[in-house]
């Protein structure tokens, strides 16, 4: 039976979810397993570890929590810890754990065909894996597309109490603001999230796909989403009136906005060419396929083309904000989303 910690994302504090886990008893695995700490839901990554079992042979466990608390467990379980591979779901977090030492170098051989080098760290110790992109959801009975061009314009008072947004918990939304930083510097930041809070007012949520069927519904006209959570919403309910929007894509807009799930190999693991092995099926075509048509994300291997239902990830820009630079954006841009009193 797989252990598992239940996501406590956006319910409970993470200082809270530690002192959980430091009074709670070790999760013990046996020794020939390979375990995975994953901030990613199950549903999303178990049919890929599942695969690689069945191929491997390798036995795979899974302890599913969120991506920060994880990097925080690692860091307290020190050299006592059972992970062998940290899967998470922002690149960012991924960074945070090679700044703690918290992860080794990966020997993965053709790496450098098989991932693009913005989309790793510089010492291959994470490795993105599936990449999603920051959009606008729009209501096709609500909204004409041309009157937005870029996710900024969502902070125009024109959009008052027609936009959902993601709670300051959120990690897509954390990402988002910190590239708009990057990007675009602290002034236009904080008008941008300033408007966003007016508009949005109550329609503030956890979780994407309430913001998706919010939209749906007709509750409001537009959201802010990873894109795949549209294509879910869409595969289930074809008729509904929600459709995605690229944005940014002037000759001076910032581009769009790109985080990627990712993975690498804990500094103390005890299964090391397991895990390669792990990693290296992660990133291969036939893993990359699974994110590609299970996930509809988009797959990092450029031998792998995404979803036959998305725009190719080539045929449009991405913000030039390199990924392993996330990890130190993050700490300011959650004083500038507390100041401006995103709750």
């Amino acid at each position: 039976m797989r252990p598992r910690i239940r996501d406590t994302r956006l319910v409970i504090p993470h200082f809270l979810l530690l002192a959980a886990m430091l009074a709670a008893p070790s999760v013990c695995f046996a020794d020939e397993t390979l375990v995975v700490y994953s901030g990613r839901a199950e549903r999303l990554i178990q049919p890929v570890l599942d695969a690689f079992q069945a191929e491997s042979g390798v036995n795979v466990q899974m302890l599913t929590a969120d991506s920060t608390a994880l990097v925080n467990r690692l860091q307290m379980e020190g050299d006592r810890t059972p992970a062998d591979v940290l899967i998470t779901n922002d690149a960012g977090s991924l960074e945070r754990a090679r700044e703690l030492r918290l992860l080794q170098p990966a020997t993965i051989p053709g790496i450098e065909e098989t991932i693009p080098p913005p989309f790793r760290a510089p010492d291959n110790s994470w490795i993105g894996l599936s990449g999603r992109i920051w959009v606008i959801v729009y209501n096709t009975s609500l909204v004409n597309p041309d009157d937005l061009t870029s996710i900024l314009d969502l902070a125009d008072p024109k959009w008052k109490g027609t936009v959902a947004i993601p709670s300051a918990g959120s990690v897509y939304l954390q990402t988002g603001v910190s590239v708009i930083r990057a990007v675009k510097g602290e002034e236009t930041t904080i008008r941008f999230l300033r408007g966003v809070k007016d508009n949005a007012g109550s329609f503030v949520y956890g979780k994407n796909r309430q913001i998706v069927a919010a939209v749906a519904r007709g509750e409001v006209a537009v959201g802010l989403v990873n894109h795949y959570y549209i294509t879910r919403h869409l595969a289930k309910h074809p008729d509904a009136p929600i459709a995605p929007l690229l944005t940014d894509q002037e000759d001076n807009g910032m581009g769009s906005i790109l985080n990627a799930a990712g993975v690498g190999m804990t500094a103390y693991t005890k299964h090391r060419a397991q895990a390669q092995a792990l990693i290296q099926f992660l990133i291969s075509p036939k893993g990359q396929r699974l994110f590609a048509d299970v996930n509809k994300e988009y797959p990092l291997n450029p031998q792998v083309t995404a979803a036959p239902e998305l725009v190719p990830l080539e045929n449009f820009r991405v913000a030039n904000v390199p990924l392993s630079h996330l990890a130190q954006l993050r700490d300011p841009t959650m004083t500038v989303i507390e100041d401006v009193g995103l709750r």
